[in-house]
């Protein structure tokens, strides 16, 4: 896609004039839900098990007609969504090898979600940006054909935990329509209190965390997620800032009761850094 051709599109979005979601012959099936720890950028060049299970995962998946993905990279002072063009990454880590930076995920943008997501947030805003690593270094294992739409979906930073999960509850709409909604963060996520190496032992307040996250998914205790910052002592400690965690809540509020609720993955890396992922799924 040209510079002008882009151009033509975001005016056709901006002025509500987008095409809805493509319509199809073909039952649509409940899309599923997943939230993904995603760790290190250097997770996007590497082979372990992390990877490996999103790999797994993304091959035992029908392919959703586009992907919506919550990034904790992207925090907005008001509800955004993303319109880029397809060679459009942010390499927004500093540090790393330079094989990072050469990377490509060459995903074409889902603007025809722009009239739902109009309908669902009032007023949004839609900004040229391309996919932060928070979307695209779990993307490039998860779909690595590059072949389904994506847009991200800013996590408006003006709002409350509660408020967080109600916008995910607001997602479920696309769930029913074939769209995969991802919330990419971490359980948690303290880059000061990281060891090295890469398998140092678990600390116990990351256990501790993690096992209280794991107990309220398991128990589709959603309040417990909500009201996380009263209910465990270690929520300042496992979040210094809460961008990571927030994407958590996003998933959860978009669940269906009949979901299948599973983890994908289960593990923690340097210490304290849980990689625990979660998806819901239809089982009808």
């Amino acid at each position: 896609m040209t510079r002008k051709e882009f151009l033509r599109l975001l005016t056709f979005v901006l002025g509500g004039l987008a095409m809805p979601l493509p319509a199809t012959s073909h039952p649509v099936h409940r899309a599923p839900a997943l939230f993904a720890g995603h760790g290190s950028p250097m997770n996007a060049i590497e082979t372990n098990a992390f990877t490996h299970s999103l790999r797994e995962l993304g091959k035992s998946l029908e392919k959703p007609k586009a992907i919506l993905v919550v990034s904790a990279h992207w925090t907005p002072p008001y509800f955004g969504v993303s319109v880029h063009q397809n060679s459009d990454l942010k390499y927004d880590f500093f540090g790393f090898p330079k094989a990072l930076e050469e990377v490509q995920y060459p995903a074409g943008n889902a603007a025809f979600l722009l009239p739902t997501l109009n309908k669902l947030f009032t007023p949004l805003q839609v900004k040229d940006r391309g996919l932060d690593h928070g979307a695209w270094s779990v993307l490039v294992h998860l779909f690595p054909d590059a072949d389904i739409p994506v847009m991200q979906l800013g996590i408006h930073r003006g709002l409350s935990l509660r408020e967080h999960f109600e916008v995910g509850k607001r997602l479920k709409a696309l769930r029913e329509q074939g769209v995969m909604i991802i919330g990419s963060g971490n359980i948690t996520h303290n880059l000061q209190e990281a060891r090295m190496p890469k398998e140092a032992p678990a600390v116990k307040w990351a256990v501790d965390f993690d096992d209280y996250v794991k107990k309220a998914i398991i128990e589709r205790d959603f309040e417990a997620l909500i009201d996380v910052e009263n209910r465990n002592r270690y929520t300042r400690l496992a979040h210094p800032t809460l961008e990571h965690y927030i994407p958590l809540l996003y998933v959860a509020g978009a669940s269906f009761d009949d979901d299948e609720n599973r983890f994908v993955y289960e593990g923690m890396e340097h210490g304290s850094l849980s990689m625990r992922s979660w998806l819901l799924q239809s089982i009808l």
